[in-house]
């Protein structure tokens, strides 16, 4: 049975940056939670029923973005759709098939009528840059900026878009860039109201490629490894001028073989440790949002299809593996608080605090009325607490593979207790939250 939430269709307000630059908020100033997901393949290879049972989990779970392609990566212009149709004429880019496109069009509705807006990417990469692709490359700067202008009117009035450039590509020539800013031309010529980025490959954010200022904010693609210090690319990020909301556009997924390796038996498979450990690393060192990914749900495996980077399990049944569930509770947590407002502070952290798996993030609120400290090891936190406003505070641990709560102490802010976690290692992460004991912030999960 196909569980459907809010069938009325509703008109999601327009996003835009917010005035300090850090996050993105509502036309009508109210912040925005980005909690996406990466579906590259849906447009491509679901039909619309199948699409309304992934948006409708995702809606469900409080996602809030879904990633996907218009010209997909799994040879996207020659193996046609679930209803046979492919998206270009003669591969031409100026030449829009128009019944693909009707199709498109009504995934953006299911999608406005469900909560939720779609990171649109126009094209993969290996249409301007084949690299491992599939290809054929197929873009020219003139014919770029056309395609640009055609996709940007066709969805000039849907307000849930939110156009992402790239596709998994670092350009290496003066033509693949101009490629590309042609087609962000070609976008922002038509249309002044959707918010536009660029999805790089791993390791790269998009300043580095383009700091231009048709690039509204930063999003970055970590690599699918647990090496992978997510924390660093957002420090960077906020370092950069101007300043943008930086969004953890793709980090390692959840049952993907680690390091993208071809014996999963000697290095293992990604799991949803590895979820909150990058989700949470992210989020409290300042980003904007964070992008949950599956290597099951991305290219929407199901049996019988070739898998691609070792899928095993089917589309369906991957949405129920427990890391998508798990952000629900990291949102939950963070919007519990004003998130929006917090900053990143990490000479909170008293204890030693090497950077690698067991690294402590920490971010304070505007009013320095609560701090939230992640440790992904378990192992034990000493936060400077005479950095709070009140002189006595309240401090908690928060689950986060339950979303459950529970109440250390109260302590005086000239104390400094080491709080220990009772579990230590792998899969022991935690969440210290410390609140003044006057606070009216409703800590999650607490008593549950």
């Amino acid at each position: 049975m196909i569980i459907i939430i809010n069938l009325q269709a509703q008109e999601l307000p327009l996003l835009k940056v917010s005035g300090d630059n850090h996050y993105l908020i509502t036309e009508n100033n109210e912040p925005f939670f980005w909690l996406g997901g990466t579906a590259w393949e849906m447009l491509h290879r679901l039909n619309l029923e199948e699409t309304e049972f992934y948006l409708s989990d995702r809606a469900n779970k409080g996602f809030t973005v879904i990633q996907t392609v218009i010209l997909a990566e799994l040879d996207g212009l020659k193996t046609p759709n679930a209803y046979g149709e492919i998206p270009l004429m003669d591969l031409d880019p100026t030449k829009l098939n128009e019944k693909y496109f009707e199709h498109i069009d009504k995934v953006v509705r299911q999608a406005e009528a469900l909560g939720l807006y779609l990171g649109l990417l126009p094209t993969w990469g290996d249409k301007f840059l084949k690299k491992w692709g599939i290809g054929p490359e197929i873009f020219t700067p003139e014919n770029a900026e056309i395609f640009g202008e055609l996709i940007a009117a066709r969805y000039l009035d849907n307000p849930n878009i939110i156009w992402i450039l790239g596709g998994d590509r670092v350009p290496e020539n003066n033509l693949q860039y101009e490629i590309i800013r042609a087609m962000a031309k070609g976008i922002k010529t038509v249309d002044k109201k959707h918010l536009i980025s660029y999805h790089p490959w791993g390791s790269v954010k998009a300043t580095d490629i383009f700091n231009e200022k048709w690039l509204d904010f930063d999003m970055f693609q970590t690599v699918h490894d647990r090496q992978t210090k997510d924390y660093e690319f957002v420090r960077a990020s906020k370092a950069m001028i101007p300043e943008r909301p930086v969004i953890n556009g793709e980090p390692r997924y959840e049952n993907i073989p680690v390091g993208l390796s071809n014996d999963p038996m000697v290095n293992g498979w990604m799991d949803d440790s590895d979820i909150r450990t990058s989700a949470y690393w992210t989020m409290l060192s300042g980003a904007a949002g964070y992008t949950y990914g599956c290597n099951d749900i991305w290219q929407m495996y199901s049996i019988g299809r070739l898998p691609v980077i070792q899928a095993r399990t089917g589309w369906r049944e991957a949405l129920k593996l427990p890391g998508s569930t798990q952000l629900t509770y990291m949102k939950q947590l963070l919007i519990s608080f004003p998130w929006f407002e917090m900053r990143n502070d990490q000479t909170l952290i008293l204890n030693d605090n090497p950077g690698g798996a067991t690294h402590i993030v920490c971010s304070i609120g505007k009013n320095h009325d609560f701090i939230l400290a992640y440790t992904p090891m378990g192992k034990p936190i000493k936060v400077d607490l005479s950095a709070m406003s009140a002189q006595k505070v309240n401090a908690f641990w928060y689950n986060p593979r339950s979303g459950e709560s529970i109440k250390i102490g109260e302590y005086k802010v000239s104390e400094t207790p080491e709080f220990i976690p009772w579990s230590v290692g792998r899969g022991s992460d935690m969440v210290l939250i410390v609140t003044d004991t006057n606070s009216l912030y409703k800590i999650p999960g607490l008593g549950k």
